[in-house]
């Protein structure tokens, strides 16, 4: 599966474009639509092209990520909010948690109610995280109408 423009424009309207390299709340160095990595240095600046460029190798690797760890059937809507939650926390994060595993036992409910969990930065909750998990979890939970 891809991530659709929907589940991209949600990633967008939460990590915000920034052209210059910054710290984000936790001093991890960050550009673009939230790209880290090793190319991410203080004083870096890109272009609105390169920061969708970064947004997209970016979902290749979490879209494939999802697609290895989930285990069980997912609509777009689930993919995507998985998708913008990995996006924002890692991989990591999404495989050693409850949510995965609730999702793979097939307790669709059950995960949807593991994404308001997921609110803090560096032991503090954040407003931004707390409506970007509410986000996420209304999007998991929509059903995916046949004419869309």
């Amino acid at each position: 599966m891809q991530t659709s423009t929907n589940g991209i424009n949600l990633i967008k309207q939460f990590e915000g474009l920034k052209l210059t390299a910054y710290q984000d709340s936790v001093g991890v160095w960050t550009i673009g639509y939230g790209h880290t990595g090793p190319d991410v240095k203080p004083g870096l600046t890109i272009s609105n092209d390169q920061a969708e460029q970064l947004l997209r190798q970016d979902l290749a690797r979490f879209e494939q990520g999802i697609g290895n760890q989930v285990k069980v059937a997912i609509n777009q809507n689930q993919f995507d909010a998985l998708v913008s939650f990995s996006y924002n926390l890692g991989l990591g994060n999404l495989q050693s948690s409850t949510l995965l595993r609730l999702l793979n036992q097939g307790d669709y409910q059950g995960a949807a109610g593991q994404f308001p969990l997921w609110d803090k930065a560096g032991g503090k909750v954040l407003p931004g995280l707390q409506k970007r998990r509410q986000a996420e979890q209304a999007l998991f939970l929509t059903p995916v109408s046949a004419t869309a």
